[in-house]
């Protein structure tokens, strides 16, 4: 346990991402993304479902919630044009 602790202690963000994602990383980011999609389309039927316009504001809201997490993810996604790209060896 107290390995555990001082193992990420020691472990630091990533200064910048990686130039490639692995297969296995690339797979994770498509769940990511067909979950938060999935609850959105979820939550806006249920919120259609309903008549208690207080879980119908909740309900929108966690929609929203989830449009701006797969927005957010897609948008870590896109090449950055600003960022110098380095050739392959």
């Amino acid at each position: 346990m107290q390995q555990q602790m001082n193992m990420q202690q020691q472990q630091t963000a990533m200064p910048q991402p990686p130039q490639m994602v692995s297969t296995k990383d690339a797979l994770y980011f498509t769940d990511m993304l067909s979950w938060n999609l999935l609850a959105m389309k979820k939550a806006h039927f249920f919120a259609s479902q309903c008549q208690d316009k207080e879980v119908i504001a909740a309900l929108e809201k966690a929609g929203q919630m989830h449009q701006r997490h797969y927005q957010k993810i897609l948008s870590h996604l896109q090449p950055n044009p600003n960022q110098p790209k380095t050739p392959l060896q």
